[in-house]
């Protein structure tokens, strides 16, 4: 379980929160037999369980297992977060020779070209200049035709 930074604040209602105490297994002495001091967690929305018993008392282990519920609750909204950035992003190629989407050839000749689309512009000073209507509309019709 990754340890989470302390400035990260989780917000846990204690109605979402059933605790169990039961008696911790293992060595440990007789007194590890008679009291309840290891404690199970359960976020009723989640549906998260996380269990601690490592420590000696049932408010040690409360606090471990209330640190291991919250560093649950983060990855849960960071993988969330992750996949919207992905919805976000599209598709991407890995960045190799090759791979590009548009190429630009100032000498011998000048040619913007791209090879998404094919399409191609031998003024390649205006494309320089941030005229790229034509890449964009051919790219948008591609899209439409399902071509890309």
């Amino acid at each position: 379980m990754p340890e989470i930074d302390d400035t990260i604040e989780v917000e846990i209602s204690p109605e979402d929160i059933k605790m169990d105490v039961y008696r911790a297994s293992g060595a440990g002495g007789q007194k590890v037999n008679k009291t309840s001091s290891a404690v199970r967690l359960t976020h009723i929305p989640t549906g998260i369980v996380v269990a601690s018993q490592v420590e000696r008392s049932q408010h040690q282990n409360r606090e471990v297992a209330m640190r291991m519920l919250k560093s649950k609750l983060i990855e849960i909204k960071e993988r969330e977060h992750l996949e919207k950035i992905e919805d976000i992003k599209g598709n991407q190629k890995e960045i190799a020779w090759g791979s590009q989407i548009r190429s630009y050839v100032f000498m011998p000749y000048t040619l913007a070209k791209d090879h998404r689309t094919n399409f191609e512009m031998g003024n390649i000073n205006a494309v320089m200049d941030g005229d790229i209507d034509g890449f964009i509309n051919a790219y948008l019709k591609a899209e439409s035709l399902q071509n890309i």
